[in-house]
């Protein structure tokens, strides 16, 4: 792949609005999408994130227009439109296979949409040398898909989208047949393009990574419905459910009870052994709870401490500039814990485990994780 150009100057978002007003669809009793709201303003970047058959992908269907819903409405600008066909709804779509035709060459792929329109002559060529200036792929005008990278077709699927100007951009899942580094490269690259461009941006993709680097703010799907719809980083430092707290990132959940409250501050005995005190979050005294500690909130000591419990120290995983450690707490909890690669494995085996001093883990109640009764 080439080399990135210089990213252009950031201006102001050119994109429209757009809201999912209580969306329902419904594939005979089976409800796929349920009561589903969104508002996002103009030229943000929002991922639809969860596992497969959580309603992501029917949802961006839903706004494309290639499924009808059963209850709800889609709104551009404060105008519905779901009464248009899907080629009159001025939508861009990018699929995952980027669905280019392999008879055509790239210039021909990216004209399509405008000459679809009834559009011909000097303003489709000036536009699609523009678009193909745009993903850097000039030189490459007279190619076949065939004769293209998996990158360089991907930049060709976005490039046809762009040239007919949409109000709204989609990407289904569009990075997913790409190796790691190339995968990068093209959410920068997107990402790139959306910020020059402004556009209002809905990505679906199951990839939290993805959705972590490249969205504004991320819809976490399940089962039809939305848990949480918040920025990157308050969905991975306040999530709001468990499955959203253990669908982002990697956590480690710990069950204990509630041994009191005082004013904002709980005290928790975990059965892994310690008590840790930690803002009660609404949950009261008595209750069963579940202590959801990213493995970077959790700090080994070869001593014990009067917050930290015993355990069985695993395998130590060196990953880059980290170490994942495994252990197990008492009643056979498994934990992971990162920390910098500042040691070798054989001098951390080190046989307690707490909380980091600003360590901020989020309080659940165990009822919400059933497998913990």
């Amino acid at each position: 792949m080439q080399a990135l150009a210089p990213a252009s100057p950031q201006v102001a978002p050119a994109g429209r609005t757009l809201d999912v007003d209580n969306l329902t669809v419904r594939y005979g009793s089976a409800v796929a999408v349920d009561g589903v709201s969104l508002a996002i303003e103009p030229g943000e970047v929002v991922a639809l994130l969860g596992p497969s058959g959580c309603g992501k992908t029917t949802l961006l269907r839903v706004i494309a227009g290639f499924v009808r819903q059963a209850g709800g409405r889609v709104l551009v600008d404060g105008t519905g439109i779901d009464h248009l066909p899907a080629n009159q709804r001025n939508v861009g779509i990018v699929f995952q296979n980027y669905a280019l035709f392999p008879h055509m060459t790239v210039t021909e792929n990216v004209a399509y949409g405008l000459r679809a329109r009834g559009q011909r002559g000097a303003a489709v060529d000036q536009r699609v040398e523009r678009m193909l200036d745009m993903v850097q792929l000039g030189a490459f005008r007279e190619r076949l898909p065939r004769q293209l990278s998996g990158g360089q077709q991907q930049r060709v699927a976005l490039a046809r989208a762009l040239a007919v100007e949409p109000s709204i951009l989609l990407l289904d899942e569009p990075f997913a047949a790409l190796d790691r580094n190339l995968r990068l490269d093209m959410q920068i690259e997107v990402k790139r393009l959306q910020r020059q461009l402004g556009l209002t941006t809905i990505l679906v993709t199951h990839d939290q990574d993805e959705a972590m680097s490249v969205a504004d703010r991320i819809a976490v799907m399940n089962k039809g419905t939305v848990e949480q719809f918040d920025t990157p980083v308050a969905i991975y430092d306040r999530p709001k459910t468990l499955f959203v707290n253990g669908f982002i990132g990697t956590t480690n959940l710990l069950p204990g009870k509630v041994m009191a409250v005082v004013g904002d501050t709980a005290t928790v005995a975990l059965d892994a052994g310690a008590t840790v005190r930690l803002p009660a979050q609404g949950i009261a005294a008595g209750s069963s709870v579940i202590l959801s500690v990213r493995p970077e909130q959790l700090v080994l000591s070869p001593v014990a401490t009067a917050d930290s419990w015993p355990i069985e120290p695993g395998l130590s995983l060196p990953l880059g500039s980290q170490l994942v450690h495994e252990a197990r707490a008492a009643g056979g909890t498994a934990l992971k814990i990162v920390e910098p690669r500042r040691r070798s494995a054989s001098e951390t085996q080190r046989r307690f485990c707490a909380l980091t001093p600003d360590a901020r883990p989020s309080l659940f109640p165990r009822s919400t994780h059933p497998a913990t009764e």
